[in-house]
């Protein structure tokens, strides 16, 4: 089958069927009838719920300001989680009107991430945050892992220093140098660190870095940080946290590049309150802003000390993006933004590292590398996963390359000196809160020190630059899937898993659907599976992860502005005897696969099943001789990930990789079908993405393809059920059918719209189409117009461009 296109250092389906979600996803401006008497409250007025319109009014009030976390925050009533909650500016409430009954008799409210309500919530209530410490350096080394490849089998170690000497500088425009559409008009800092290679001649490739979200300010005497309020206030100064990434920017200068790592304290200061998307169109807009004041000083224009140090030294054709936290979003929006302009930048690789993806946006036609910290206590569903899964079939004809790297016993802090307790300058922690727990805590032999930590960190984001601006092939088995590991990550394990370009492999099958010519035999099921909890039945499939909770299935963890939309199809396999197969030919026009370098999927064990779990890979050629060979003696793809409770052990799909070169038995020129089968009496594992590859890094060509918009409309409620047309609208037209799944989302005690998705498609040759979405209308007089957000993401054969926006619902009631 070809191209299927529907289906580290921190510290040093139809278009318009709808599927209803029965909490809300979002608690944004909404308006409702003013509160009745409290229905409860906490029994030490910590928290209250008040009946309003035909919901309730759930509000938490905090003793200290809420921890500032890349996660958004949401409220949880005896232990359930409510949905996303709204942070009042000063960080000490949270507020979410849902139209939930159950609420009225709660007996505990407390904070939930992830969907979760962690052990330490007693620290955000005041009853135990201690003011933290100056803490000690890391502790002594570790004992050694055991990887899955000796470390030091790439042939190249790219955290070795190159031959420039590197200088460090800074340039700073002032902390109200911008102004930010998607902060509503408020300011933000423009500022930098720079780091340049001494004596490189010529246009140097350019790496723009991008923090995420830490507290703005603290206060050097009290050694406390707040993050309300920007610039900072009087007695406080701002964390530098765009300092922190010395390890991988001074490897990059000394190799010849140009490293910018950019501030962006004023977004995280005003995001969680007064943006529509947590801050990613802010801190897109931070970094584009950046990217045209290098322009004007590479051109000899603008603001003199950046004139200074940059004129005629920058290639703004060959630009690489890193983004950290939030900012991993921020620059995949960068990127998006980028593509969207008339003569865009040659943004040729972008790296979320610990990302969030509150949207889901895709990024096909540029080369990215994903990475996951497996021990990451802040963005602990690690949701940046849907940034490589969401993109892996987003277009027909995809010239880029894309990894994801799960590097085990990482936190999310660590990869930034000014996130690491003991080497940042201002406050700072480790952010896996358990510190007992036997995989992640602080003194687990599988956790990472800190600097152990920041090694891993600057060999892949370095490693992953070289490879794709610097066209240093041998890096790509760190990113391929093959295994390799640098000497400079140390005892560090990191698995891989990649799609090579469109041109470099040939799908046999993506698994998203199960095409009519595979088949399977035996003792065995097979159910194409997406998404969890039975949000998207729209999809018309089941869920996966039916003993997951959110923070274990990184593939398959709702979007905050996205919960309803399916994700991540797959291939659920089971058999109760080793003759259970599945069965996929291959057309005669493909059988000759001797130009591959390798036959590749994904796998993971399903969370159900128990004991050893293998399958045997076999591969026919179409004289009938055939080779087989068992996952378990080639990946450890299907050995569980360590953990005990949630948010461990993970389900995450891992590599299988039969190299071409093993096969004696078959001729690679005449490949008739591959069979995948159980390889014990019983078992259940997660397929997807089986196809002959070869490693290249692709290219980056996303300005080519359209964007897609959402449109806001303003309606009357109706006295009854009704609709309200949207459109979603093309940059230009596309010589394929575009589709894009569309979110609404209810707010309110009474909303007049339901949480669900549905996919809209945009016909060939046109550059809008129509939707619907329903209201329930009544004859009920509401006080002010009702508001929802509406979303677009996950786009195929396009890229999202506006994909925020609201639907206002007038009352047309007479009082």
């Amino acid at each position: 089958m070809r191209s299927p296109v529907r289906a580290l250092t921190k510290a040093l389906a139809a278009a318009v069927t709808a599927a209803t979600l029965s909490t809300p996803l979002l608690a944004g401006p909404a308006y409702a009838e003013p509160p009745g008497p409290a229905a409860s409250a906490g029994p030490d007025g910590t928290w209250t719920v008040e009946p309003v319109g035909g919901g309730h009014r759930v509000t938490l009030h905090l003793k200290t300001p809420l921890p500032v976390r890349a996660a958004v925050p949401e409220l949880a009533a005896d232990g359930r989680s409510l949905g996303p909650a709204e942070e009042s500016p000063d960080g000490m409430t949270l507020t979410l009107v849902t139209p939930d009954p159950s609420v009225a008799t709660a007996a505990s409210v407390e904070v939930a991430w992830n969907g979760e309500v962690p052990e330490t919530v007693a620290a955000a209530l005041g009853k135990a945050a201690p003011t933290p410490p100056k803490p000690p350096a890391d502790p002594p080394a570790k004992p050694p892992l055991k990887p899955p490849v000796k470390p030091g089998s790439g042939p190249v170690d790219p955290a070795t220093p190159g031959p420039y000497a590197v200088t460090h500088d800074e340039y700073d425009l002032g902390d109200t140098a911008i102004t930010l559409e998607g902060l509503g008009g408020r300011q933000a800092e423009i500022r930098a660190k720079v780091y340049l290679p001494e004596g490189a001649r010529g246009k140097r490739p350019l790496v723009v870095f991008l923090h995420g979200r830490h507290s703005a300010c603290y206060n050097p005497t009290a050694w406390t940080s707040s993050n309300t309020q920007w610039p900072c206030p009087a007695g406080q100064q701002p964390i530098a946290s765009y300092a922190g990434y010395d390890g991988p920017a001074d490897v990059l200068a000394s190799n010849g590049y140009v490293v910018v790592s950019v501030s962006a304290n004023g977004v995280n200061a005003a995001d969680n309150p007064y943006s529509e998307d947590r801050g990613a169109l802010a801190r897109g807009e931070v970094v584009m802003r950046h990217l045209d004041l290098l322009a004007d000083a590479d051109r000899g224009v603008g603001d003199a000390k950046l004139v200074s140090l940059f004129k005629g030294r920058l290639d703004m054709a060959d630009v690489g993006l890193m983004g950290h936290s939030r900012g991993g979003e921020g620059v995949v929006k960068a990127a998006l933004m980028n593509a969207g302009r008339p003569r865009p930048y040659g943004i040729r690789a972008v790296l979320p590292l610990a990302p969030t993806d509150f949207a889901r946006a895709t990024l096909p036609g540029t080369p990215m590398a994903v990475i996951l910290p497996y021990c990451d206590g802040d963005v602990s569903n690690q949701q940046g996963q849907h940034f490589y899964d969401d993109s892996r079939y987003a277009v027909d004809d995809d010239p880029a390359f894309r990894s994801s790297l799960m590097v085990m016993g990482a936190d999310h802090n660590f990869f930034n000196t000014e996130w690491t307790p003991g080497v940042a300058h201002a406050p700072a922690s480790d952010d896996w809160s358990n510190r007992n727990d036997p995989v992640c805590g602080g003194t687990a032999p599988s956790r990472l020190t800190a600097a152990e930590q920041y090694a891993v960190g600057t060999a892949y984001i370095a490693g992953f630059f070289r490879l794709v601006q610097g066209g240093e092939r041998g890096l790509m088995p760190l990113f391929d899937g093959s295994g390799a590991i640098p000497a400079s990550a140390g005892r560090a394990v990191v698995h891989a898993v990649a799609q090579a370009p469109t041109g470099k492999r040939l799908d046999v099958a993506s698994f998203t659907s199960l095409a009519p010519s595979t088949r399977v035999s035996g003792s065995a099921t097979a159910v194409v599976c997406a998404g969890m909890l039975d949000r998207s039945p729209q999809s018309g499939l089941p869920s996966c992860a039916s003993r997951l909770t959110t923070a274990q299935a990184p593939s398959w963890t709702p979007a905050t502005y996205a919960g309803n939309v399916a994700s991540t199809p797959v291939l659920r396999f089971s058999w109760n005897d080793p003759t259970g197969t599945v069965t996929v030919p291959l057309d005669k026009r493909d059988q000759n696969v001797s130009r591959y370098d390798a036959l590749t999927f994904r796998a993971a064990r399903d969370e159900t099943a128990t004991g050893d779990v293998d399958l045997a890979v076999t591969i026919v050629d179409k004289h009938g001789a055939s080779q087989t060979v068992k996952v378990s003696e080639i990946s450890d793809a299907l050995t569980a990930f360590p953990g005990t409770a949630s948010p461990l052990p993970k389900t995450w799909l891992r590599t299988v990789r039969v190299p071409l070169s093993s096969l004696t038995g078959v001729k690679p020129q005449q490949i008739s079908e591959i069979r995948i089968s159980g390889a014990g009496q019983q078992g259940a594992v997660y397929l997807a993405d089986l196809a002959f590859t070869t490693a290249a890094a692709g290219e980056a060509r996303t300005e080519r393809l359209p964007q897609v918009s959402v449109e806001g409309v303003t309606v009357d409620e109706g006295d009854g059920p009704g609709t309200a047309t949207m459109t979603v609208r093309l940059s230009r037209k596309s010589v394929t059918p575009v589709t894009v799944q569309i979110q609404t989302i209810a707010t309110g005690a009474a909303p007049v719209v339901a949480s669900a998705a549905q996919e809209v498609v945009i016909p060939a040759g046109s550059v809008q189409a129509a939707f619907q979405v329903p209201i329930a209308g009544d004859t009920a007089v509401a006080s002010a117009p009702q508001s929802y957000q509406v979303v677009a993401s996950v786009p195929v054969n396009a890229t999202i461009g506006g994909g925020f926006t609201r639907l206002v619902v007038n009352d047309d009631d007479a009082v």
